[in-house]
């Protein structure tokens, strides 16, 4: 058994205050812990049930491991079904984005997308088109949310994030930047080159009136049916299918 206080620490890593403090978060299941061991992050401990040990063996011996209770997994997990298996993950220092890390590439920008759900999945996308980069606003939702983390699949692993002042970051680096819009350019007819922003807003007002400066080109998905709009995920979908095929010609 685990003693109480590391219980309560785990426990308060579900909480964003606790794992900046801590620099730590939760990782679950066995495939997406596998996909954080074989990449950049750290991880700090792992904890398992009795029948998850044989698949555990072959995670590195230098990480530390805990034998827990199904009783102990359930009160530390964030899922309805634990899986049987938790990790706890190192949050990596963040730095500022610099422009020549951005080029010759594209990246997105996310204005104030606070849905967990779509924050996961978002990252998973951008994973799946080789997206590198995703530069969120100050007050879009915490990647390291168990929501996120979980709906991302392990993709999280894969994908660099950054939280900056994207007003700033729009005025000093020298980039295309394609807004995502309900009234634009066509999606169909707009020309993206190799390099530059695709910036998406929030899931209920779009993105921020005063990110759209001058040179930003607003480009939206045609509607051909009777929806009012996009869901985030889905658009960033669109965008990074269309920027594939492009790239491609």
């Amino acid at each position: 058994m685990l003693p109480k206080s590391q219980l309560q620490f785990i426990k308060s890593l579900h909480q964003k205050k606790f794992r900046k403090e801590y620099g730590l978060f939760i990782v679950e299941g066995i495939k997406s812990i596998t996909e954080f061991i074989h990449s950049h992050y750290t991880i700090h401990s792992i904890y398992y049930i009795s029948k998850i040990e044989p698949k555990v063996d072959i995670f590195p011996k230098n990480i530390k491991h805990y034998l827990i209770s199904e009783k102990e997994l359930q009160s530390l997990s964030t899922l309805k079904t634990p899986q049987g298996i938790l990790a706890l993950v190192q949050i990596p220092i963040e730095q500022e984005p610099v422009e020549k890390d951005l080029r010759n590439t594209f990246s997105l920008l996310l204005d104030t997308v606070q849905d967990p759900g779509n924050m996961g999945t978002i990252i998973r996308t951008a994973d799946w088109f080789g997206i590198p980069n995703i530069i969120c606003s100050i007050d879009t939702v915490d990647t390291y949310n168990p929501k996120v983390v979980q709906a991302t699949m392990g993709s999280l692993a894969h994908v660099t994030i950054r939280y900056t002042n994207l007003n700033h970051l729009l005025e000093t680096i020298q980039l295309p930047v394609y807004a995502a819009m309900l009234n634009g350019t066509s999606i169909y007819e707009t020309t993206f080159g190799h390099e530059g922003f695709i910036l998406l807003g929030n899931e209920g007002n779009g993105v921020n009136p005063n990110l759209l400066t001058k040179g930003i080109q607003q480009v939206t998905i045609p509607r051909f049916g009777c929806a009012e709009s996009l869901n985030v995920a889905v658009s960033t979908a669109v965008f990074c299918s269309e920027i594939k095929r492009g790239t491609r010609r």
